[in-house]
């Protein structure tokens, strides 16, 4: 199953296990607060989640002077794109990440410590990789799949209070229902929504790698990139929020065993013999 087909499934059941969760736990009014909490979100999300991280992190615009203006410019106009905007966080963690709505109003932003650890070569396998990202629209599909899941969250969590205090649907519905059936949906509708959320944007890095080396000309720079990061990233960790953790090139953090499986990227050597395999 390619990326593209994967994504769209993944994305249509986490918008399915919203409404079904909506419904589940309060009737059809349930599942119209979810719906509308579920577009505010996305609306929310589409529009201003590439101000709100780069404020987040302290990004600071650079001139067309810099070098990682002067890389940027060089891959977008390889890859058929508008000159996007362009950013260094200040911070020694070696990390990057794309964001905006489209291509017309994308931001490139990379920390002061993967432009210390990379050659120019692995510089443009990473911002490559980046404006990949910007290309396929997964800044939108990945803002889309997090609102979603947070409002699956969030509704989820409203259904605890509302078992806590005797609120939700009426009275019937209350005393027709399965308690063990509504604490397993509350518990488990959460762990659901993650799991799906992660798979999405998984699938969307192979994507943004593959893309990348095409834009580049080789998988050679970013899996060198790779290589570095993997190791760099561990040692000098970033003090990241996990809700945007899935922008980054790679996970801003560990996230190992168990945890590996609500991890946001796929692991490092897979995404390297991915990149090899292009040959």
């Amino acid at each position: 199953m390619n990326n593209s087909l994967k994504t769209v499934l993944l994305l249509g059941l986490l918008s399915g296990l919203l409404l079904a969760i909506g419904e589940l736990l309060g009737g059809a009014q349930g599942l119209v607060v979810s719906f509308f909490l579920a577009a505010a979100m996305n609306f929310v999300s589409y529009w201003f989640s590439d101000k709100i991280v780069l404020k987040m992190y302290r990004a600071q615009e650079v001139g067309s002077d810099h070098r990682l203006s002067a890389v940027v410019r060089r891959l977008a106009t390889a890859a058929g794109l508008p000159m996007p905007k362009v950013y260094i966080i200040p911070d020694p963690s070696p990390n990057a990440f794309a964001t905006g709505r489209n291509p017309n109003h994308a931001a490139v932003a990379a920390t002061e410590g993967i432009l210390r650890l990379m050659s120019d070569h692995e510089l443009e396998g990473v911002i490559a990789h980046e404006l990949a990202h910007v290309k396929n629209r997964d800044i939108l599909i990945s803002s889309v799949a997090a609102t979603v899941a947070a409002a699956i969250m969030m509704t989820a969590r409203m259904a605890q209070f509302a078992a806590l205090f005797g609120g939700g649907g009426n009275r019937n519905e209350r005393e027709g229902s399965n308690p063990f059936a509504l604490i397993a949906t509350i518990i488990l509708a959460p762990i659901a929504a993650m799991l799906v959320q992660a798979a999405i944007s998984r699938s969307r890095e192979f994507a943004a790698d593959a893309g990348g080396a095409k834009i580049a000309g080789n998988p050679y720079g970013l899996a060198d990139a790779l290589r570095k990061l993997e190791g760099a990233s561990k040692q000098i960790p970033m003090d990241a929020n996990p809700a945007t953790a899935h922008m980054f090139i790679i996970k801003p953090f560990s996230a190992s065993g168990l945890m590996g499986m609500f991890s946001t990227h796929p692991p490092t050597e897979q995404r390297i013999q991915a990149l090899m395999n292009l040959r």
